[in-house]
């Protein structure tokens, strides 16, 4: 099975930066078959895209985070990141790394990690 861990989250200012790392075990991110993903869940709400990376390098975002969120992967450390400049209040929520395997659509998630964007 799929193991995915996720680490980097804390406390940080407005206007501050993070970035979020996605180690993944017993799978390549670098398949084609999988197609790698950050999602948030803020307090109270659902859980919802923030952005995603294919094995192709095709990256879609959230509207809400567009020119401020950056998603990249490190094939040879099996790794994706999410890179989050000037970042808002309104970004706090646990994040959440997701494989998704392209032929089966099941999907795979870290235990999360919680951002706090606070003064």
């Amino acid at each position: 099975q799929v193991q995915i861990v996720e680490s980097g989250g804390g406390l940080v200012q407005p206007g501050g930066s993070l970035r979020l790392s996605c180690t993944a075990s017993r799978m390549r991110i670098s398949s084609s078959f999988y197609h790698m993903g950050w999602y948030r869940q803020p307090p109270g709400k659902e859980r919802e895209l923030v952005a995603t990376i294919t094995s192709g390098g095709t990256t879609t975002y959230a509207d809400s985070v567009k020119g401020r969120f950056t998603i990249s992967r490190d094939n040879a450390k099996n790794t994706v990141y999410l890179q989050m400049n000037s970042l808002k209040p309104e970004d706090t929520a646990v994040y959440y790394c997701s494989a998704r395997n392209v032929l089966s659509n099941s999907r795979d998630w870290g235990q999360g990690t919680q951002v706090t964007v606070s003064s």
